[in-house]
């Protein structure tokens, strides 16, 4: 059971940092100053087990929370939570994931430099620059090119809010119903062939869950129309990686900009380093600034020890 936090009482607290040494040193100047009675550790200098009440990180050891008897909160210290295991989280602990405006900013920026770049065929120009070919076509203008949006979160919802100020027709899909204005949002199950059928550039920014893994399958694929592209930002679990090269070769998709891969660093041998219908990225589209990342933990942790619900709390049936 959590206990209140009484400044009276002098109580020190301790948040694990599990991560970039380079961020954990930051947070353990500033999170104190913005954290009264807060100290931070980084991974593996844990100090006091029982002393840990917060642990903000990626990819946690399995085993570690059952060494944290006073563990309170659990915090992503990226946008998803699928490199948490969840099996392993004792069911009184909450689960936080990372909202922070720079991390939003920077998946808004990739997404907009992703469609731009697929709408304009930066990806045929760079390919024909390497070929030494002068050749171009026009673009169609914005207002033809139709874009669908799966996920409607946080970065879903700017995502979806930015492209729609460059006059693309912008559609989004959630499983549950969301208003967004200017956008056309549909929800459910039933809902997703009509998106799909109705979108020249599909991005994924959904989270990795047992529901949406492998969503991006060969079935999907074809219910996009010929020629449509994609743009996966989500993670690398979202799509089966053979349909989408079998569907590039016979030319029902006409490139993809992805930032996530199933493995990760991709294998020196994967296809889709050099087809040059498909630009790849290392899994850049965004991160966590430290001094954003700090004080979203710090709201967090203020909120909690007043007895309120931090910002991000993950529904740990649902998934995010």
């Amino acid at each position: 059971m959590t206990t209140p936090w009484d400044p009276e009482t002098n109580r020190t607290e301790t948040l694990l940092h599990i991560g970039d040494p380079a961020r954990g040193r930051n947070w353990q100047a500033v999170l104190p100053m913005l954290v009264p009675g807060l100290t931070v550790r980084q991974w593996p200098d844990i100090g006091d087990p029982a002393g840990v009440r917060y642990v903000a990180a990626w990819q946690p050891p399995p085993t570690l929370f059952d060494r944290l008897p006073d563990l309170e909160l659990v915090f992503s210290v990226g946008a998803g939570i699928d490199h948490i295991d969840q099996a392993s989280l004792p069911g009184h602990v909450t689960l936080v994931r990372m909202i922070e405006p720079g991390l939003i900013q920077g998946m808004v920026e990739y997404a907009t430099f992703a469609v731009l770049a697929l709408h304009r065929d930066m990806l045929g120009h760079f390919d024909r620059q390497r070929r030494g070919a002068w050749d171009h076509a026009a673009a169609p203008p914005a207002s033809a090119r139709r874009i669908a949006i799966l996920g409607l979160g946080e970065m879903g919802t700017a995502i979806a809010t930015r492209l729609a100020t460059f006059g693309f027709p912008v559609s989004g899909w959630s499983r549950s119903p969301r208003t967004i204005a200017g956008i056309h949002c549909v929800a459910g199950k039933a809902a997703l062939p009509g998106v799909l059928a109705a979108a020249d550039i599909l991005i994924c920014a959904l989270p990795l869950t047992p529901e949406t893994c492998g969503l991006i399958d060969a079935t999907t694929i074809a219910r996009l129309p010929r020629g449509a592209m994609i743009v996966n930002m989500g993670r690398g679990g979202h799509l089966d990686e053979a349909a989408l090269l079998a569907a590039i070769d016979h030319g029902h998709i006409a490139g993809a900009v992805l930032d996530v891969a199933a493995q990760e660093p991709l294998p020196a041998d994967h296809r889709f380093w050099s087809d040059p219908r498909i630009l790849m990225t290392p899994h850049i589209a965004g991160t966590t600034d430290p001094a954003g990342g700090a004080r979203a933990i710090a709201h967090a942790i203020e909120r909690h020890r007043r007895g309120e619900t931090p910002r991000g709390v993950v529904d740990r049936e649902r998934g995010y």
